[in-house]
């Protein structure tokens, strides 16, 4: 398996606003996703779920940037950038570093770190 490859197929799909093809495509059925050191959603269904619910938010996709990728041993780093209009027609902009761990050219962990605002 090649994870540059993946990593990199994984940010065309987001950059093209297609997260939740995204998920069925790079995820694991039983993969785990954290934000920040918050408690980690558990399984592919889940955390389909709680994407939606994200999406929800959003009225017009803008953009997505990898602004610089790292690849390891069955991990991968991405820092990136997103821009979109949510429902109360705010521009938001939001940056963020997911830590990527894989197995079999499929995402068991992520953990997503970002400023959440909370000082």
């Amino acid at each position: 398996m090649n994870l540059s490859q993946r990593v990199n197929d994984l940010q065309k799909y987001i950059q093209n606003g297609k997260i939740l093809e995204a998920m069925t495509e790079f995820y694991a059925k039983d993969c785990r996703m954290q934000e920040n050191s918050g408690a980690p959603c558990v399984g592919l269904e889940a955390n389909l779920a709680r994407e939606k619910q994200f999406l929800s938010q959003v009225k017009e996709w803008k953009g997505y940037t990898a602004k610089s990728l790292g690849v390891g041993d069955g991990v991968t780093m991405v820092e990136s950038a997103m821009d979109f209009v949510n429902q109360q027609n705010q521009a938001v902009h939001m940056e963020q570093v997911a830590v990527q761990q894989w197995k079999d050219g499929k995402i068991v962990h992520e953990r997503f770190y970002y400023d959440s605002g909370a000082k």
